[in-house]
């Protein structure tokens, strides 16, 4: 009977589904009683679009919900096909590829003493590489950003072409180096005190904001130069820190001086200070370095000064640094989109720094924003990237040296192991090497640019530096326009100033260390300012 009924329709099936359909069952058959049916459609024709709605979320939510176990499904599944494959020393990928792997597994095994300790390379490196190509990321879109800044930094750049304005002096090899100097004269000068300028500066710095009546009240002759390819200096094509320290004596002999001279280095100057202190130590009267730049990769660090050193600084800086001494070919590119682009002057964004409480307010005053935007002007006159990442790339790499080397040693006469075993208990004085003559660091303690970490490290290895720790100072406060500071800097140098020298008197020599008989002993001195 059922196969001889005729065909429902949907709305007869939609009845069937309910508690109470409208079906009556008869002796002779069943009929639908037409009442309920209506009964029912009245019911639920307003209902239908809210049930077919609510089916389709949950249809959504067990759609959903099949594909995210068949997601974590098909990753395991990968997972062992992927381990299955690898262990398999018979698998196509393995034959083909495990040897260059392992090879270049092995040559990369010295980044892993970079990790913490605790860290399982196989999971820590995947992080850090995601991290480094997000930074990365962000580096590449952040230039395109417009900030707003100051009315006072909005300096054009100088257009390469400009036709040059500063005193420039042939070196032997032919190049053509750029200087400024200031002071006394040189017939009337008791010291000489040349300067190495930092990173993105130039012959214009000096000693920010001092005052010209200063120089002349201690009879100081102050030389400023431009490095290599910056501002009107022409560029070295083979430059390290060997020739930087040469060109530093070469410089001295073409501007007159003969006697010993000073040497002053600030922040990244710092590196062509100490060169000069390795490599031309008999041309050199002393030394003040203000918060000098080390090499933050240097090995004889501890690992509590390395990682104080690191962690002061900001994730976009560790990135440049790690691109200056690993891929220093991608350097130009953000240079390019930074200070050399034209833009307004941002030193912290620049220089991606992270400034302490003085630092800050110094950056902000105008006599200080003024001064920034004529010395990044000249340094960048050439628009060229390359001087830039040459010393980017120098600050980073193998120096030829290390700070211990400059450390006062006993020179002996006879090598060997008789000799040294005579050497332990002979009382005969012998020569010591080494620069014998001052060394005074000065290391704000808010410094964030150059942390106090890496200058603790500079003296516990170098003997006779003398550090003076500047508490609540940072990277710009205490060297910038600090007319108070600047005389105690020049007293702790030269002593009670005497003005210049007398040309009617008999000459005088600038005041030289005398030679040692002992290594000098480290002094840490705290000067709360």
């Amino acid at each position: 009977m059922a196969d001889n009924a005729p065909p429902s329709s949907w709305r007869d099936e939609l009845v069937s589904l309910v508690d109470d359909p409208g079906v009556h069952y008869v002796a002779e058959g069943f009929e639908i009683g037409e009442k309920k049916r209506m009964d029912f459609r009245s019911i639920n024709d307003g209902a239908e679009h809210q049930r077919v709605e609510e089916s389709l979320q949950e249809q959504v939510k067990g759609f959903l919900h099949a594909s995210v176990e068949m997601l974590h499904e098909l990753a395991v599944g990968c997972k062992d096909i992927l381990q299955q494959t690898l262990e398999d020393n018979d698998s196509f990928l393995v034959r083909h590829f495990g040897g260059p792997c392992a090879v270049v597994s092995s040559k990369l095994k010295f980044l892993n003493d970079y990790l913490p300790e605790d860290k399982d390379p196989v999971h820590a490196w995947p992080v850090v590489l995601l991290v480094f190509f997000l930074a990365l990321s962000v580096l590449m879109t952040g230039g395109e950003q417009k900030l707003p800044v100051s009315q006072n930094n909005k300096l054009p750049l100088r257009s390469p072409r400009s036709p040059p304005n500063a005193t420039r002096i042939q070196l032997p090899d032919g190049r053509y180096v750029a200087y400024q100097e200031q002071g006394v004269p040189q017939d009337q000068a008791r010291y000489s005190l040349l300067t190495a300028h930092s990173f993105l500066s130039s012959r214009l710095a000096g000693l920010p904001g001092f005052s010209s009546s200063l120089l002349e009240e201690f009879g100081v002759r102050l030389v400023t130069y431009d490095l290599p390819g910056f501002g009107e200096s022409d560029p070295h094509p083979y430059r390290n820190l060997n020739t930087s320290a040469h060109d530093l004596s070469n410089i001295a002999d073409a501007v007159g001086i003969k006697d010993k001279f000073w040497i002053l280095g600030y922040s990244g100057g710092g590196i062509h200070a100490w060169a000069a202190l390795r490599y031309i130590p008999e041309r050199l009267a002393g030394a003040a370095l203000f918060a000098p730049m080390g090499n933050p990769y240097e090995q004889k660090m501890t690992k509590e000064e390395r990682h104080k050193t690191w962690d002061k600084w900001t994730l976009q800086r560790k990135l440049l640094l790690f691109l200056a001494r690993r891929l220093p070919s991608l350097l130009p590119y953000f240079y390019q989109r930074s200070f050399l682009s034209g833009g307004p002057i941002q030193p912290a964004k620049w220089l991606a720094l992270s400034l302490g409480k003085k630092d800050k307010s110094m950056i902000e005053d105008q006599a200080f924003s003024e001064f920034w935007s004529r010395d990044v002007d000249e340094s960048t006159r050439q628009g060229n990237p390359a001087p830039f990442v040459e010393e980017a790339v120098l600050q980073v790499s193998d120096w030829g040296f290390s700070l211990a080397d400059l450390q006062v040693q006993k020179k002996g006469k006879d090598k060997g192991f008789f000799p040294w075993i005579k050497s332990m208990y002979s009382t005969v004085e012998r020569e010591w090497t080494g620069f014998l003559g001052p060394i005074h660091i000065w290391q704000g303690m808010d410094d964030r640019v150059v942390p106090p970490a890496m200058n603790e490290y500079a003296r516990r290895v170098v003997p006779g530096a003398t550090v003076h720790r500047l508490i609540g100072e940072g990277h710009f406060s205490y060297f910038c326009f600090c007319d108070e500071c600047h005389r105690n800097i020049f007293s702790i140098l030269f002593g009670t100033p005497q003005g210049p020298l007398n040309k009617t008197q008999e000459e005088e020599t600038p005041q030289d260390f005398p030679p040692a008989e002992e290594p000098l002993i480290n002094t840490t001195v705290e000067q709360i300012d």
